[in-house]
């Protein structure tokens, strides 16, 4: 049986999680989904598109879908879905997993590693995260849970950003940008998102088969892949004092930041450190991800972390005139930067 891959969906309270749930369930996509909800609030979304209301914890819906909330733990959740799928009694191709508005998405991500039975029955897929642009200043200067939520994202969608100005939506793009460089953003009016930005987006593989992000040795924007000795900390740069430089008042202890090298990585030496690092700073490391040229190996390696969980494999080989860059980026809170990057240098061949 091939794996169910599994979308986690988080967002601080009111950025529309529901809401966009409600669009991808009631879309007539064909496909048959079990949504996971991770609290059984006010507004569950089985309200207005569910046949019945039953005490069970799995309902099933009119088009195919299915939904059910945690009572207990989620590992007991996925595999119960799994058994039931397994047996002919439930069917459904994907599952959906709504945190709680105020919920760190790293454990929720860390079960689909933690535990092998769910690692051999799932694949998780990535992590969304909703952003209300109205309320995301303070929720992002207030809560850290806000910020951790924009750290994990394989995938940022904005809401609400129709409230905002211009000036303001772009002000928050970039501070969001120098929180989490690699996760695309996206301005998106209620619920109008079509599925494929949602399913299927691979960014999140920790699993044996790794599809390297394309984008991911791309340099983006000037100001947050220099090479690792020159990288400006903004709290802002010089040239937006001007119009955004309000926003960075609050230093966010969400960061990122990128390390670069053309030398091949002794790989020994690199696993001691990472495990030396990870050991410490595991809990605050939320993401690290990389394409790395290790000593010994044509073929690119691939390497992702979610606090102290990591794992590594062979991607496709190098190209023959390609030059062989690592390039891992690190996102976390209050990294010692120097210490990384230097740990990271002295791993080099």
């Amino acid at each position: 049986m091939s794996l169910i891959p599994a979308t986690i969906l988080t967002g601080f309270l009111g950025s529309g999680k529901t809401t966009l749930l409600k669009r991808v369930l009631a879309e007539a996509h064909g496909q048959k989904i079990a949504v996971i909800e991770n609290e059984f609030g006010e507004e569950n979304i089985d309200s207005d598109i569910l046949v019945s209301d039953t005490n069970e914890q799995i309902i099933q819906m009119s088009n195919g879908c299915v939904c059910c909330t945690i009572r207990e733990d989620l590992r007991t959740t996925l595999k119960d879905l799994a058994e039931k799928k397994r047996k002919g009694e439930l069917d459904f191709e994907r599952v959906v997993i709504e945190t709680t508005g105020v919920a760190d998405p790293g454990p929720v991500a860390q079960t689909f590693f933690m535990d092998d039975e769910i690692a051999e029955t799932y694949l998780l897929d990535s992590i969304l995260t909703l952003v209300d642009a109205k309320h995301a200043v303070q929720q992002l200067n207030d809560r850290q849970e806000a910020r951790r939520q924009i750290g994990f994202a394989d995938q940022i969608f904005i809401s609400k950003s129709d409230l905002v100005s211009k000036d303001e939506l772009d002000a928050l793009m970039h501070r969001i940008k120098h929180m989490n460089p690699r996760a695309p953003q996206k301005a998106v009016h209620f619920g109008e998102i079509s599925l494929q930005e949602v399913f299927d987006l691979r960014g999140f593989n920790l699993n044996a088969k790794l599809d390297i992000d394309p984008d991911f040795l791309k340099d983006d924007d000037h100001h947050h892949d220099h090479a690792h000795g020159e990288h400006c900390d903004h709290p802002s740069h010089a040239h937006d004092h001007a119009t955004h430089g309000h926003h960075h008042h609050h230093e966010d202890d969400v960061k990122s930041f990128v390390f670069k090298s053309e030398r091949p990585f002794d790989p020994a030496k690199l696993e001691d450190f990472l495990g030396a690092i990870v050991n410490i700073y595991g809990p605050r490391m939320l993401r690290y991800k990389g394409v790395l040229n290790m000593k010994g190996t044509d073929r690119k390696v691939i390497f992702q972390g979610v606090h102290q969980l990591m794992g590594s494999d062979l991607g496709p080989a190098w190209g023959e005139t390609e030059v062989r860059t690592s390039k891992m980026v690190f996102i976390g809170i209050d990294l010692p930067k120097d210490i990384f990057l230097q740990g990271m240098e002295q791993s080099l061949v």
